[in-house]
């Protein structure tokens, strides 16, 4: 070896130093404890979706909707609901939905024909 090619190594000696340093700090912090970290992950996902699936329910559906939802033609949603057999509501000529009555409706059915 030369001279000059030791001169350059210790030159770099902080540089390598450093970067040895850089290294401890970047994996030291990786020993996370993943189960808190996935159950804040689920839990967060869970709320969500909570959140999403009540304000589904509160979901307004039109009469197109609810055909489409029962698979029936508009015109048996129309006189369900005239009749007052499907729960809905009129607004001004409209008839409007709950999607959370409509579930119960169609599982109220269901147990009277078991």
């Amino acid at each position: 070896m030369d001279i000059g090619h030791l001169s350059r190594i210790g030159a770099n000696l902080p540089l390598l130093a450093e970067i040895r340093f850089y290294r401890v700090l970047k994996f030291a912090n990786h020993h996370t404890d993943t189960s808190v970290v996935m159950n804040n992950e689920i839990s967060t996902a869970t709320a969500s979706q909570t959140e999403e699936a009540t304000a589904h329910e509160g979901e307004i559906l039109t009469v197109t909707e609810v055909a489409r939802f029962l698979r029936v033609p508009k015109s048996t949603v129309y006189k369900l609901a005239r009749v007052g057999e499907l729960p809905a509501s009129k607004i001004g000529k409209h008839w409007r939905f709950l999607r959370r009555d409509i579930h119960e409706w169609m599982h109220g059915r269901s147990r009277q024909s078991e």
